[in-house]
């Protein structure tokens, strides 16, 4: 009966979820309205990032669902929401925000995120995530399977060229490698698995708000999803 009563709470929390493919800009406007707006955080694409780069430390192997069970479940991860570093991300509190940006770790977090076991282990700790005064929730499937309650949904999406170039220059902006043609092969093909995955694919909830971001500045984004969030919650509360 007590649990009943704190997800019946947890339902009355204000939430926005934000999904879309990588490079669509959710992160970063994720972290922004979270600062604004002096709610929670939830970077669900960090937490599967986070496992991923365990399962390659300890030489996981990356379908086997049984081992990477185990490390979901036994992950200490943490986020801090409102610090101004977008990379500081914990694992077993080592500052990791850099590592787990990379491409191999991103791979290697969009095959175990596929594992249905692998997702049902990380659903309730992202939706502990959802306490007051409110939660921004950045990822794939926030709107539709960890939140489909949410009071606001967004889906971003933005062109594939256009993301292979963010995503460039955020590697050359952290001094990591990466080639335009290869991200764009690769952003291409997690599009395709990610969409056709059979647990969770990658598409908009049905009553998700969709916003192309393609050649939008951040300034611009921002404009606009505030102006949906302001119309969905009352903000002087």
């Amino acid at each position: 009966m007590g649990g009943g009563g704190v997800e019946t709470d947890r339902a009355a929390v204000p939430t926005v979820t934000i999904d879309g493919p990588s490079g669509s800009g959710k992160g970063t406007v994720a972290r922004l309205i979270a600062r604004r707006l002096d709610w929670h955080l939830l970077d669900s694409g960090a937490i599967y990032r986070l496992l991923g780069l365990a399962a390659l430390r300890q030489g996981a192997d990356l379908a086997d669902e049984a081992v990477l069970v185990d490390l979901a479940r036994d992950l200490n991860v943490a986020f801090p929401a409102r610090v101004q570093d977008d990379q500081q991300v914990l694992l077993d509190g080592e500052a990791v925000g850099q590592l787990i940006r990379t491409e191999d770790v991103g791979n290697a977090a969009s095959k175990v995120a596929a594992l249905p076991a692998v997702r049902e282990a990380l659903l309730q700790r992202q939706r502990d995530f959802r306490k007051p005064p409110g939660l921004v929730a950045d990822g794939r499937d926030m709107g539709t399977v960890v939140f489909p309650d949410a009071g606001l949904k967004i889906f971003l999406t933005a062109s594939v060229e256009e993301r292979a170039h963010r995503r460039y220059n955020q590697l050359k902006d952290q001094g990591l490698g990466g080639t335009l043609s290869d991200l764009l092969r690769e952003i291409a093909e997690r599009d395709e698995r990610d969409a056709n995955r059979a647990v969770a694919p990658l598409v908009p909830a049905p009553d998700s708000v969709t916003v192309d971001t393609t050649g939008l500045s951040v300034e611009a984004v921002m404009a606009e999803l505030m102006e949906h969030i302001a119309g969905r919650f009352d903000l002087q509360q």
